[in-house]
């Protein structure tokens, strides 16, 4: 923990602590210990990433950056830098600055700060081995300053291996950062991040709660197998046909530029990509038959007549793009303002199919590229891929925001107002063509919306004196709808947008021995968004009415004695529908009920150690029961994390600048909890509806499960 200064709620996790952690470890490992986030991740093996739960909110509630860039949903950031690239991870709960790329912000920003080129030549190097046969290898070379030019850069490279924990399946992941660094006379700067990420991993089943407790209880995997038995009805289950092909690349290239003495200019202009496809064995079924009878062919008009032919669903993401630049002019109007005025784009689309294919004889899914595997029917006598969902979603963004930040009493006092409107332009063109009892079928048609949203920003501080600070901040919050929502919910309606207002009141205290931060936070919600799952690779967004939270924020940390710093982190947070919930014609009986995913108590210890040689940590941390249905009929039980790293820092010897060991252990009583909802249930027993009709039961939550017992050893050296 270290001592901040800003008017809002902040809490960073330093280079320190992620240079003690496994190197596998992704931004949400990273995170997991902060007191204002409840993470579920799906791995111990940096392959997947997880699920944030944020002050009752998720993380489509939350700004996620990296070096001020919009960066990809939490599910996959673990593909946008490696561990050992990450200098910094900073969260502020609630809030955020009004020149920040994002608009949905009122779970709060996480923003991770990569590594800087470093002056000298050198680089680092690593080599992991672990629990899960899993197997690690790094390398970053840095080129140092290049002559007398400003400029240094380095490049680094991954390569990971490991079994799936629970159930049958190899994981695999390639990963490759770069960065470069311009460094003027004058203060201007030039950076440049580019990272590439490569991985192919075994989609697991998210489990309901009778599924979880089969699995505790009696252990009855419900995940994937290592056996491929055309003939069998769980044959949609074999590993192989439930791989996730995935490619990601990421760039920012944030340019600051000083003017004069008091002007500057900063742009950021910044590109995100992913390609890949699902092949979702767990909805695939047999399509052999008599001949011509059950609508299938190939692709050169023959019918599909073996028995056992099965056919692999796929969600296929043809392109997953996001480009955008932020622009903005810094003034300093006199020696007490500072004034920011500047504009945001962001252009995103999202092209998507769900085609289907023909199942190998071997039983793994073959690329649904390969037209020789692909599935095909008859449209008014037209041979047709089956594509049962094919759609080009996206949106244009554009922004305006301006911002004054004025000190006073020797900038004791700093007060920030600022102001931002966006205007969005929403499509999503979808189109069809799929089997019905023997018979081909295709429809199509379009959604759009056009939304404007005006986001005021405050807040003030007022430090006493070095060692005590009091700040407040109010900041107006606005979540568009993903553009692949736009398709009617449940309700029959279009997904509204969703506005927050939220207020946060804190104080600080810091001196030779301890750091303090205490905030208390209110928000009042309406249209919330929430995801309910569709499918292990899929959820849908639905409006779930208004919700109120309230709580309160603890930090407690002390300075190094004697090489130890203890940590101590606690949330009592109190979420509330505030509205009964909209369902078809009628309501859910909702008011008043707790929100989901919005547990009452949250507390966090950390304690580390580190002498120069040896060195460790020990984080626990203790997540409260939760609501996980929205008429509050399922619950998920509290649960417990733990982990430890261990290391030794060796003498430097020859070209061998800083060789290290170190053990890291998590889940160290290998308990089988759940960590969190992956999609939440509108009921998961029957329930009367507000006009007495009776809505049946089984729409529960599934659920992230904590990974089981890791162990992974690390060798690695500076050079």
């Amino acid at each position: 923990m270290r001592v901040e200064t800003s008017a809002s709620n902040v809490q960073t996790v330093s280079k320190q602590y992620i240079d003690m952690i496994s190197p596998t470890a992704t931004i949400l490992d990273i995170a997991k210990n902060t007191p204002s986030m409840n993470i579920s991740v799906a791995d111990t093996s940096g392959m997947q990433g997880g699920n944030i739960q944020s002050r009752g909110l998720t993380d489509s509630d939350i700004g996620l950056l990296l070096n001020g860039a919009p960066a990809t949903s939490a599910n996959y950031l673990n593909e946008d830098a490696d561990a050992e690239n990450v200098e910094s991870v900073t969260i502020t709960p609630s809030s955020s600055r009004v020149e920040m790329p994002i608009t949905a912000a009122a779970g709060g920003v996480l923003d991770e700060t990569t590594h800087t080129p470093t002056d000298k030549f050198g680089g680092m190097v690593d080599f992991s081995y672990g629990t899960n046969n899993m197997s690690r290898e790094f390398i970053r070379l840095e080129s140092g300053e290049i002559g007398h030019s400003g400029v240094k850069g380095y490049f680094s490279f991954s390569n990971t291996h490991a079994r799936s924990w629970l159930g049958s399946g190899i994981n695999w992941r390639k990963h490759i950062d770069f960065g470069m660094k311009k460094t003027w006379a004058n203060g201007s700067t030039n950076d440049i991040f580019i990272s590439w990420n490569y991985e192919d991993f075994t989609i697991d089943h998210k489990p309901t709660a009778a599924e979880f407790y089969d699995l505790k209880h009696n252990g009855v995997n419900y995940n994937k197998t290592n056996t491929w038995d055309p003939t069998s009805d769980d044959a949609n289950r074999y590993w192989k046909n439930n791989i996730d092909h995935w490619n990601q690349l990421f760039l920012s290239a944030p340019q600051h530029f000083v003017l004069t003495k008091h002007v500057s200019f900063d742009l950021l202009p910044y590109f995100n990509l992913g390609r890949g496809w699902d092949g979702n064995g767990a909805t695939s079924s047999r399509v052999g038959g008599t001949a011509g009878a059950t609508g299938y062919y190939t692709s050169n008009g023959t019918p599909i007549t073996d028995p056992n032919t099965w056919l692999t669903s796929y969600y296929q993401q043809y392109a997953d793009q996001k480009l955008g630049v932020t622009a903005k002019l810094g003034v300093d109007v006199d020696r007490h303002n500072h004034l920011t005025f500047g504009y945001w784009f962001e252009h995103y689309t999202t092209t998507y199919g769900i085609p289907s294919s023909y199942t190998r004889t071997d039983g793994s899914n073959p690329s649904p590229n390969t037209e020789t595997s692909q599935a095909f029917t008859l449209v008014d006598g037209q041979l047709r891929r089956v594509n049962s969902y094919y759609t080009n979603p996206g949106y244009d963004l554009h922004a305006l925001f301006i911002e004054d930040v004025a000190k006073y009493l020797q900038d004791r006092l700093v007060i920030n107002a600022g102001f931002k409107y966006i205007m969005t332009n929403y499509w999503d063109p979808y189109s069809g063509v799929g089997v019905s009892g023997g018979s081909g079928y295709s429809y199509s048609g379009r959604y759009g919306m056009n939304l404007t949203s005006p986001l005021p920003h405050l807040s003030i501080s007022y430090q006493f004196n070095p060692h005590h600070q009091i700040y407040v901040n109010a900041q107006g919050n606005f979540r568009q709808p993903s553009p692949d929502a736009l398709s009617p919910n449940y309700q029959g309606t279009l997904p509204k947008p969703q506005y927050s207002i939220s207020e946060e009141l804190g104080y600080r205290y810091n001196d030779d021995h301890f750091i303090v931060d205490l905030s208390f936070f209110n928000m009042n919600i309406t249209n919330r968004l929430m995801s309910v799952a569709v499918s292990d690779t899929q959820t849908s967004t639905v409006n779930v009415g208004n919700q109120t939270t309230r709580g309160v924020d603890l930090m407690l940390a002390t300075h190094p004695w004697h090489h130890i710093s203890p940590f101590i982190g606690f949330e009592y947070l109190s979420a509330r529908l505030d509205s009964n919930v909209p369902y078809q014609n009628t309501y859910l009986n909702t008011k008043g009920k707790q929100a989901v995913g919005a547990p009452h108590v949250t507390t966090s210890f950390g304690l580390t150690y580190d002498d120069g040689r040896f060195f460790g940590n020990f984080t626990l941390k203790y997540v409260g029961p939760q609501s996980v249905t929205l008429v509050g009929d399922e619950r998920m039980p509290g649960y417990i994390t733990d982990a430890i790293s261990l290391g030794y820092r060796f003498k430097p010897w020859r070209y061998l600048k800083s060789p290290t060991f170190r053990l890291n252990f998590s889940n160290l009583t290998d308990s089988r909890v759940r960590s969190g909802a992956y999609g939440f249930g509108t009921n998961n027993h029957s329930t009367t509806l507000m006009d007495g009709t009776t809505l049946a039961g089984g729409n529960g939550a599934t659920y992230w499960l904590v990974p089981r017992f890791t162990m992974t050893g690390t060798i690695s050296t500076g050079f």
